[in-house]
């Protein structure tokens, strides 16, 4: 029998929520393939490349991971290196991963790029999804979790697209403003209506 796997796309600002979204697409048993997971596998894998390009990171053949992230994110040409690196194997990756799914006969794949618009991907999918979230709910999740301070947010934050803009470019928008039940409920509601 011939069916048709729908293939949507996942993206939000830093601190959206847009992980958490993912985790309950899990739980409802959709394959959520997520491009920051293939960067670090790739980042292992591509480790030699990655050290020549950027010595002033590396040591001992080690990537400094923060190190990295402090010069990628202060300087948009070493950003745009580090991409051309990093990037086809995400994307092969995924390309497995996704076909591995349609083989298995799953009705909805989500590809969780956190660039998604950045690197004109938007025409691959059926739809794109975006989480948004207040931006002083953004920076408060961040600066929580991962330690950033306030100032390398607002680096982070400002080296992708503004959330505004990527709200008027998406198909579909969740609202993460509320606590996790109410998160967990929007994506259910999200979910029935965009699964065949």
């Amino acid at each position: 029998m011939l069916y048709r796997m729908r293939l949507i796309g996942l993206t939000g600002s830093i601190g959206s929520g847009k992980s958490t979204v993912g985790q309950r697409l899990r739980e409802l048993g959709v394959p959520v393939l997520d491009a920051d997971a293939y960067a670090r596998e790739g980042a292992v894998v591509l480790k030699p490349e990655i050290c020549q390009a950027f010595p002033e990171v590396c040591q001992g053949g080690e990537i400094n991971r923060s190190a990295l992230g402090r010069l990628v994110f202060g300087d948009p040409h070493a950003r745009n290196r580090l991409e051309g690196i990093i990037h086809p194997f995400v994307r092969h990756r995924m390309r497995e991963e996704t076909e591995k799914a349609q083989a298995e006969g799953k009705p909805v794949v989500v590809h969780d790029i956190p660039l998604l618009f950045e690197t004109g991907r938007e025409a691959d999918f059926a739809g794109v999804l975006v989480v948004v979230a207040p931006t002083e709910l953004r920076k408060q999740r961040v600066v929580n979790r991962s330690g950033l301070s306030e100032a390398e947010f607002a680096a982070r934050d400002a080296s992708q697209m503004s959330q505004e803009a990527k709200t008027r470019r998406a198909t579909w928008v969740i609202w993460n403003d509320a606590d996790l039940q109410t998160l967990w409920e929007r994506v259910d509601a999200w979910y029935r209506e965009v699964a065949p």
